[in-house]
């Protein structure tokens, strides 16, 4: 297995120590933005979001006159995170207490007439209590006919946020939206990604502008830690049943959390028991399972040595029950060795020891893969490194759903890239005005480039350039070309990409779209490439030779393909018989060639001409050659038909 992506981490504690109040770096800056009436908290897993959350309600139900705080969790086992703490033991002025009776994420129906009718409860004026936890579920439920005034007041943080949307049947969505217009409400959202990998938008534009954006990157959070010193990302692909690949990447020394495809995928072999029960017959023997904990230990084949593992494809609720309770009450690194899950240990899971996640199948949806990466990416004294790896299938030529492979792999492999993005140091990109003008730490100057010219493309690129990449990058279209060598690269940079900004932000007129565009595409390529200090000068390595970071322009970065790196790993990664079957999967379902694309092509085949003292070849070997001339072909035919319709 070859990672795409390693990350260097410094070790410097920052993301850990704390203020004179007890908050953590990305606490503190939260709560720097206290008064504001609605926040969109992002934050990595770990970060500490449930304390930040803590601190503002705190903050806005002793001195901003907010009465009442609604914790909405995705999952019940979730709500433990917001159980009763001491904050005034580490100097902050009020300690967290939410009473036991108004904690909803216990056992039972979410929508159960007690759990509604105890929220309904807790929200009348004559009910003092003020603080309330619940699921999302249990929440749509509640709101069911209740009036959006009996949110005045009040302040309703939703965890896990990217599970609202915009789209019709997510009730979720519908509820915050009438609380948002017809109440007085305060708002904090949390998520560790914007991006639901659905395409659908989380809020409108509109009301997305009126929250407050507070943001704390993946690597300020890895790079503030004590003990995790290096990050790998990487794929291993098979072919077969991924059963009988398992071995290949599960490492029973290190601790592992294993999560098995869905069952509706085309990886799974639609039996999750016996799935469950080959991992395991792999690993070794079952020597015995603890009635109490629901512990499996089982004796390893290569030395004898007892591991624990944990079994959370298990259907029955009271052992489920059993092996999560113990799960939570993890004291030692010595408690479990391998953790087997399908559906559960992803979002608010607590196993800090954990040193590699490894998963079954594509997941398709960036913000599972950053909740999967985040079990493994906690701070522990038993770890320097932690490891994502995702087990993909090759695509088989006589399978029928070669084309649905193909597809896959290219949205894995995408979804690496963008992880080493969101992975990879902050970079702030600065328009070059002159040639004395020199950066500062943390700055590239780059000629050409259009700083923004209004505070929404400002927000815009200081909190959204991520998930932004996310959608172009899972975007279909986009799929088809990035790997495509006969692409001009400034027709994806060009014309592609800004046809995406315009349907994220249709608010945004064109001088806005292009100041958008520029800085996704610097983004990216930047992230994507090697720089070197020699001396006291930095190169960086575009289209294969490196340039002086000094001398970076717009113009040039435009010409690069920013997302060209993983593929080429992808293909010292497969068989030149499996390349070979992804190479013509997609030439069959590459997009034609568009007016904007051949309009941008023409000059390039006029350079073309002059350097060569030839048409390009339609048979040339060379992808880029062979573009240029189904340009004059597409042209031809363009002039032919204008000249056919003014003749009409």
């Amino acid at each position: 297995m070859e990672n795409l992506v390693n990350v260097k981490y410094h070790q410097t504690g920052n993301s850990k120590s704390t203020n004179h109040f007890g908050m953590r770096e990305m606490q503190e800056r939260a709560f720097d933005h206290r008064d504001a009436k609605y926040m969109l908290l992002k934050s990595p897993p770990a970060s500490g979001k449930s304390r930040a959350l803590m601190f503002l309600a705190l903050d806005k139900l002793i001195n901003q006159g907010i009465k009442k705080v609604i914790v909405a969790v995705p999952e019940r086992s979730i709500g433990s995170s917001f159980a009763p703490t001491d904050l005034k033991k580490f100097g902050f002025f009020a300690n967290w207490s939410p009473k036991e009776e108004y904690n909803l994420c216990t056992a039972g129906s979410d929508g159960s007439k007690s759990k509604v009718s105890s929220f309904r409860n807790f929200m009348e004026e004559t009910n003092k209590e003020q603080i309330l936890i619940c699921t999302h579920a249990t929440l749509r439920f509640a709101c069911e006919g209740l009036d959006e005034s009996k949110f005045d007041n009040v302040l309703l943080a939703i965890d896990e946020f990217h599970h609202v949307s915009i789209a019709g049947n997510n009730r979720l969505g519908e509820i915050l939206k009438d609380i948002m217009d017809k109440s007085k409400a305060h708002i904090v959202a949390m998520t560790g990604s914007y991006f639901r990998g659905d395409s659908v938008p989380i809020l409108l534009p509109e009301d997305e502008a009126k929250f407050t954006k507070v943001t704390y990157n993946y690597y300020e959070q890895l790079n503030g830690y004590n003990h995790l010193k290096t990050l790998g990302i990487g794929y291993h692909f098979y072919q077969g049943k991924y059963t009988n690949a398992i071995m290949e990447v599960l490492d029973t020394d290190k601790k592992t959390i294993l999560h098995i495809p869905s069952v509706n995928s085309g990886e799974s072999t639609k039996d999750k028991r016996n799935e469950v029960d080959f991992i395991i017959d792999a690993i070794g023997d079952v020597e015995r399972q603890d009635t109490e904990t629901g512990v499996l230990y089982v004796k390893r084949k290569t030395d004898g040595k007892i591991l624990k593992i944990a079994d959370l494809v298990e259907d029955t609720q009271k052992e489920r029950d059993k092996i999560q309770a113990y799960l939570r009450d993890i004291k030692s690194v010595d408690d479990i060795d391998i953790i087997i899950a399908l559906g559960m240990a992803k979002e608010g899971f607590d196993w800090p020891y954990c040193e590699h996640a490894l998963t079954v199948g594509y997941r398709g949806s960036l913000t599972e893969i950053i909740q999967i990466i985040g079990r493994a990416t906690r701070d522990s004294d038993n770890k320097t490194h932690a490891q994502f790896t995702n087990l993909i299938a090759q695509p088989n030529a006589a399978d029928d759903e070669v084309k649905f492979s193909v597809n896959n792999m290219l949205k894995a492999i995408t979804a690496s890239l963008l992880m080493e993005q969101v992975l990879a140091p902050n970079w702030k990109f600065k328009a070059k005005v002159s040639e004395d003008d020199k950066a500062k730490a943390g700055e590239i100057k780059i000629k050409g480039l259009k700083e923004p010219s209004s505070q929404r493309v400002k927000d815009i690129v200081e909190s959204d350039i991520t998930d932004l990449k996310a959608k172009i990058l899972q975007d279909p279209t986009m799929l088809k070309v990035m790997p495509d060598p006969s692409i001009d690269p400034e027709f994806m940079n060009k014309v592609l990409i800004p046809k995406i900004i315009r349907i994220d932000y249709p608010d945004l007129d064109e001088a806005q779209v292009e100041e958008v565009r520029q800085h996704v595409v610097v983004d990216s390529v930047v992230k994507n490439s090697e720089i070197k200090e020699v001396g006291d000068k930095r190169f960086i390595r575009m289209a294969g030779s490196f340039v002086d970071i000094d001398e970076m322009q717009i113009d040039l970065i435009d010409r690069v393909n920013p997302f060209q790196e993983a593929f080429e790993v992808l293909s010292k990664s497969v068989s030149a018989k499996v390349l070979k079957i992804i190479q013509e999967t997609i030439e069959g379902t590459r997009i034609q060639m568009e007016e904007e694309e051949a309009f941008l092509l023409w000059p390039k085949v006029n350079e073309f001409v002059k350097i060569h003292k030839r048409e390009p070849n339609i048979n040339s070997v060379m992808p880029q050659e062979k573009r240029l001339a189904e340009c004059i072909i597409y042209l031809k035919e363009y002039k032919r038909k204008q000249a056919a319709g003014n003749a009409n």
